[in-house]
């Protein structure tokens, strides 16, 4: 039987937390494993998602990048990036509106590394993603752009 991704996160994170009750994890991971935000990646909406995080409502911004195709021919693994040049990144999110869960991914990053990142995500059908970039100040800043999906890969 294969597990989606998301099971796999899900069973990971459980193992993790066995794990570090029973104190068997490193002083890391049980930082990264405590610090998950669960609710995030439960947010149906881009309101919800920025009120579990904590964080301001998001402005739509020119120095914030989104790369995706314009028609993703197989929903189950579109291509997406997020990037911006300004200093103090302090998170890069990657959502997809229509999906049951709108946040895809969340990026933690620091000054030390350049504030670009690509993954594939699964998408059920053609809705718009999202490149949000939370600044170290309180700036919430984002792109958007509209990716149709073919069903089948046969343009249906």
């Amino acid at each position: 039987m294969m597990n989606t991704r998301r099971e796999m996160l899900r069973h990971g994170a459980a193992v993790a937390t066995l794990l570090m009750s029973a104190g068997l994890l490193p002083t890391t991971v049980r930082a990264q494993a405590a610090g998950y935000n669960a609710g995030a990646f439960e947010s149906k909406t881009m309101a919800d998602l920025m009120k579990t995080l904590g964080a301001s409502a998001p402005t739509e911004s020119k120095d914030v990048t989104i790369t995706g195709p314009d028609i993703a021919e197989n929903g189950a693994v579109v291509p997406l990036g997020a990037a911006t040049a300004l200093p103090g990144v302090k998170n890069l999110l990657l959502l997809v509106e229509k999906n049951p869960s709108i946040m895809t991914s969340m990026f933690e990053l620091t000054d030390a590394v350049e504030a670009s990142v690509s993954t594939r995500v699964k998408m059920g059908q053609s809705s718009n993603v999202f490149a949000v970039a939370m600044m170290n100040d309180g700036r919430v800043l984002y792109a958007q752009k509209e990716v149709k999906v073919t069903l089948g890969g046969c343009g249906g």
